[in-house]
């Protein structure tokens, strides 16, 4: 069985590309970074550059494991992506949809208490202080921007119909 390969490896509810170096493959799970995998690689004793599809079932589950929870497996509290979280104080890191999921809340949170970034999220606008004159201007919404032409072809087909031609183009 070590020799085969699998071409499918389902790890933290995503399926990883059995063909791809193991850090590349992890990096397809939503909320794991270069950084994070790295570390995942190191702390599960893997070659950080063999196929994943090549691992054996325990070796899975431990990368499965870990990325799950890093701080229970010997992960430093910097490498997580939720520190301090607003409603329960506790350091974790969400993957997947969880993080869909608080970001969504985070923003309406912003956006309940009126701060200035909520406001800018629900305008559509950039939010981290970048100059918007000449960039960003495809998410105004209903406001036109730049020059509109008239529409031509309109007009044109009713002056036709004035000067006394019928439906075939023919006068009368």
């Amino acid at each position: 069985m070590e020799g085969q390969i699998k071409h499918l490896v389902r790890i933290a509810n995503t399926d990883l590309d059995g063909l791809k170096q193991v850090h590349q493959a992890l990096l397809k799970v939503k909320g794991v970074s270069v950084s994070f995998s790295n570390m995942v690689v190191s702390l599960a004793h893997v070659e950080k550059n063999a196929q994943i599809g090549l691992l054996d079932e325990e070796k899975i589950k431990l990368l499965d494991k870990i990325i799950r929870a890093p701080l229970e497996n010997g992960a430093p509290l910097w490498m997580v992506n939720r520190r301090r979280d607003i409603e329960t104080n506790e350091d974790k890191h969400l993957i997947g949809a969880d993080l869909d999921y608080a970001n969504d809340n985070d923003i309406k949170r912003l956006r309940k208490i009126k701060t200035y970034r909520g406001d800018r999220h629900g305008k559509g606008l950039p939010v981290r202080g970048q100059r918007t004159r000449s960039n960003f201007r495809k998410n105004k919404g209903k406001v036109t921007l730049g020059v509109h032409r008239k529409k031509v072809e309109a007009a044109s087909d009713e002056k036709k119909d004035e000067k006394g031609k019928d439906e075939k183009g023919k006068k009368k």
